[in-house]
């Protein structure tokens, strides 16, 4: 009996620390998910904007193009995140942020092949941001590393394709 009540003593201890770990790791991990998918969402709303500016304001079929792939292939991706979210019980955003919409605005004023050129400028940038998101997300063992990692194919071809453009319409792929 005595015994029993060491190893008890020992061991209880361990075994709340371990708790109090897994559980510190699961929030931190929850809060990093919904800081992740609430950026997902923003971005997928705003690509799907951007993607219809570009359909609307570019003077060469290629960025008329490249902005009809955006608005399809970012409201599929913004299902799949609203659906992560909805599995973990995030709230989902419903528009983009602030940064997302002054670079709408930005863009929106634009014309002629500047408005391709700044646009291809953007694109670039912000899937070089994205895919590096992503990939760190993809890590994570739960709805939203399971969407991430379903949404970097496309990103990345959204990146190639973007880098594409940019070269097509200034000369350059940085």
């Amino acid at each position: 009996m005595r015994i029993a009540k060491c190893l008890a003593a020992a061991t209880l201890p361990a075994l709340l620390t371990t708790s109090l770990v897994t559980t510190s790791l699961a929030f931190a991990q929850d809060e990093q998910a919904k800081s992740f998918l609430t950026e997902a969402i923003e971005g997928n709303l705003a690509e799907v904007q951007m993607g219809q500016l570009a359909q609307k304001l570019a003077t060469t079929i290629s960025v008329r193009a490249f902005g009809q792939m955006l608005e399809q292939d970012h409201t599929v991706a913004n299902q799949k995140a609203r659906a992560a979210a909805s599995a973990m019980q995030i709230k989902p955003p419903t528009q983009p942020n602030s940064k997302q919409k002054a670079d709408y605005d930005r863009l929106s004023t634009q014309i002629g092949t500047a408005f391709d050129e700044q646009f291809a400028d953007h694109v670039v940038m912000d899937h070089k941001e994205d895919v590096q998101k992503y990939e760190k997300a993809s890590m994570m063992s739960n709805p939203a590393g399971n969407y991430a990692k379903e949404a970097l194919p496309t990103l990345r071809k959204h990146l190639q394709n973007a880098e594409s453009l940019k070269s097509a319409t200034t000369g350059t792929a940085r």
